[in-house]
Order: structure tokens, then sequence, then C-alpha cells
């Protein structure tokens, strides 16, 4: 069951979701070659419990950490670890957060040092299906309708869309109704209502589509081995079209990124 959420609660959401995207803000000023995943993971909790926050992953489902974060093949859920990044690696962080009883949550995909051209477009590609599948998410559209803005634009340039992962609804359970799944039929699935919430997550292959779970129970990588992008937003159906309630803006200032992809979806930027 959808559970569409008052301007109140959207407004609350919001101040749940900047959060994430200032903690994502805070890894993008250190993260680089020679790093860890604990590290990352460590500054991040520090970070949310500093500023009013409890980490939304850890221990939800029994997750070990507060951030996911996943390198190369791997797609999503990946647990922090030891290992130094190293030049040329692309990894997705993915952060949740709990803040006065609603959940917000997001991820980005960042570059390791130089990285080639053929991992440059897929991250392009793949955030660029963000923001297409976004504009999807208004009023007489229905869910499939986002997953198939996604699918297209990534499978015309050869990728593979992950079909046993999706996007859902958020709010006061991390996971909540509807499924948004990344590929689709237009016109299927359920219809938008005013005031629900989502989180809207490409999960993108360089290869095949299919992927494969490892024995921790979390680590999902592709099945062959190539890499893997990942972006997430949280939106808000506002006045029947979608409004952002996280942002890049903070990665962005940190790594001198100047980006006017969020504009459209923001009826009043100062609330960032």
């Amino acid at each position: 069951m959808i559970i569409p959420k008052t301007r109140e609660e959207i407004e609350i959401m919001r101040e749940s979701a900047l959060l994430v995207s200032k903690t994502l803000g805070e890894i993008a000023k250190i993260i680089k070659p020679g790093v860890t995943t604990l590290e990352l993971d460590k500054i991040a909790e520090e970070f949310i419990r500093d500023h009013g926050g409890e980490p939304g992953f850890l221990g939800l489902y029994g997750f070990p950490n507060t951030l996911c974060v996943s390198p190369n093949s791997q797609v999503v859920h990946g647990i922090p670890n030891a290992k130094p990044l190293e030049e040329g690696d692309i990894i997705s962080v993915d952060c949740g957060v709990l803040k006065n009883g609603f959940y917000g949550d997001h991820a980005y995909s960042f570059e390791i040092g130089e990285v080639s051209p053929e991992v440059k477009k897929l991250l392009m590609v793949t955030k660029q299906s963000l923001y297409i599948g976004i504009k999807e998410f208004k009023a007489g559209n229905r869910v499939e309708d986002v997953g198939n803005a996604i699918q297209k634009h990534c499978e015309s340039h050869g990728y593979g869309v992950v079909r046993e992962l999706v996007g859902h609804g958020v709010g006061k359970k991390m996971h909540e109704d509807p499924e948004m799944p990344n590929y689709g039929k237009r016109g299927r699935g359920k219809l938008f209502v005013e005031g629900m919430v989502v989180a809207i997550e490409p999960m993108i292959n360089m290869g095949t589509k299919n992927i494969k779970q490892h024995k921790d129970g979390w680590t999902i990588t592709t099945a062959d081995g190539k890499p893997s992008a990942h972006f997430e937003h949280n939106v808000a159906l506002v006045n029947g079209k979608p409004e952002l309630l996280s942002t890049f803006k903070y990665i962005y200032d940190a790594l001198g990124i100047v980006s006017t992809e969020e504009d459209e979806f923001r009826t009043n930027p100062t609330l960032i």
C-alpha cells in the first residue's frame, strides 16, 4: 500500500535526505586512492550522529555498517573493509539516515582518480537515466513509466539493466510501496499519487544484466565481472510534479563540479 505524505512530513523527509546528501559530500572530500572503505564508513557514522541522525542502514535487516560501498563489479550492498581504494576504481556509496522518524536514502558512484573512458561513459549514462526516470514521476503516470524510460536510455547504449534489484517507496520505513523497477512497459504498475515519496535508483551494468550474490549474504556483483554504476535520489510528488528531496550539490562542491541537472526538479532551490 502506498503511503502518501503530508507537506509537513515531506519537509521532515527533506531534512533526512539532505543529511544523507551532506554525508556523501563529506565522503567526496576524502575519497581517493589509498583510502579504505572502513575509513569512509567511520566518517559517515560520526557525521550522521553529530548532526542529529541515526545511520539508517546500520543493523537494518542485520546489515553491519553505516554505508553500502560497492566498487567496480559490485552492484550494491558491498560491506566496508580494510582494502585501500585504487586508482581507476569506481565505487557506489549508498547511505541511509533516520531522523525525526523518517528515512532518507540515496547514492552516488564516485571515480577514484582517473578512470577509463568506457567507465566514464557508463557513469554518465547511468546518471542521465536517473533524471530521465525522475521526469516520468508525475501525476497521471505509473510505476513502469519510470522504469521504461530508464531502461530505454541505458539499453540504447548497450548496457544491462539489473532486474532483481529495484528502487522503492520511502518514509517511516526504509522500504515502502511501491517497488520502482528500472525496466518495464509504459502504462503498467501502480498509479502515482500526490504526496508519495520514492527512491529512484538505476543500477546499470556495462555488460550483462545478470547478477550474483556472494556468500556473505549481502554483496551483489555482475555475473560477468564487468563494472556497474548506481545513482539514487529521493523524490516527492508535489503538485503533480517531481520534487527532489536529496541533492548531489555537496558532492559537486567538494569535487569542483558545476551542474544544473537538478534545477528543473526544485521549486525552491534555497531549500538545499
